[in-house]
Order: structure tokens, then C-alpha cells, then sequence
């Protein structure tokens, strides 16, 4: 009997590590269709959860995920923030529009993932915040700002 997308979500979670990698790899294989309850899965208190459907929203590229996966910079799981980082990186410069309002991010996390994000998709709009951020009370978010303007810089 087939598992069901909600199922395959909950076996994120297992603690056998090749149930979890046989549901990412089931939910990617039903791509568009897994994607909403996904994007879903993305606000689940697990962060095994999270991080699995952050992976597979990863590989699937649907932008619809894009806003969620902004809210993830701000989780309190450095693993679940890192995948979001990599996730909207590789959504590419639709991602610019929903990161670049995070550089006002009262977070200091999320503020210094979106200097990063930002200098990785070349954002040459977010520049001038970029230049504040290097004065920022956070050594995380200065040293993301300096990265991202020497990327955008091609320094």
C-alpha cells in the first residue's frame, strides 16, 4: 500500500535514518503534488519535520515555498535555519524580493542569514542596507554584510 503524503511527512521524523530518506525521496518523486502540505509541514514544531520538508522543497524548486521558508530563519534550530539559508539560495533571485526586507530583522540570526543569502544571489539592491549592516551591534551580521558586498563587488 502507497503511503500517503501526510504519512511520508510524519516518517520525517522517524529515528531510523533510512525511513527518513526513503520519504524525502518518495516526496520528492510527487513533486508539485507534495509541495502545499510541505510548505505546511515547514511551520510543524519538529525539526526533523522541518528540516526534512525543507529538503525536499530544496530539490522539488517550487517559489511557492519561498515565504515559508523565510519564516525558518528565525527558528530556534540552527540545522532547520542553515536548510532554509541553502533552500532560498537556491530558489535564486526570485528569493531577493521576500530576504531583503529581513535585513530590518529585529533577529540578529535572521538579519546576518540575509546578508548571506543576499551576497550569494548577487543582490546588488540590498547594497545600500548592506553598507548600514557593516555597523551592526551583531560581529555575525557585520561579517555577513562584508561577505555579501564583496560577492555583489566581485571583490
Amino acid at each position: 500500500m502507497e503511503k500517503s503524503i501526510d504519512d511520508l511527512i510524519l516518517d520525517l521524523k522517524d529515528s531510523d535514518d533510512f525511513v527518513k530518506e526513503e520519504a524525502i525521496g518518495l516526496l520528492e518523486l510527487k513533486g508539485e503534488e507534495a509541495v502545499e502540505p510541505l510548505i505546511e509541514a515547514l511551520g510543524d514544531r519538529n525539526k526533523d519535520i522541518k528540516i526534512g520538508a525543507t529538503q525536499v522543497l530544496n530539490a522539488i524548486g517550487d517559489k511557492r515555498a519561498i515565504p515559508a521558508l523565510v519564516k525558518l530563519l528565525g527558528d530556534r534550530n540552527k540545522l532547520v535555519r542553515r536548510e532554509a539559508s541553502t533552500t532560498l539560495t537556491n530558489m535564486g533571485e526570485e528569493a531577493i524580493e521576500y530576504v531583503l526586507p529581513e535585513l530590518d530583522n529585529p533577529k540578529w540570526r535572521v538579519r546576518g542569514a540575509a546578508c548571506w543569502i543576499l551576497g550569494a544571489l548577487d543582490a546588488k539592491e540590498a547594497l545600500p542596507k548592506l553598507e548600514e549592516l557593516l555597523e551592526d551591534e551583531s560581529s555575525f551580521v557585520q561579517m555577513g554584510a562584508k561577505d555579501a558586498i564583496s560577492r555583489i563587488n566581485k571583490e
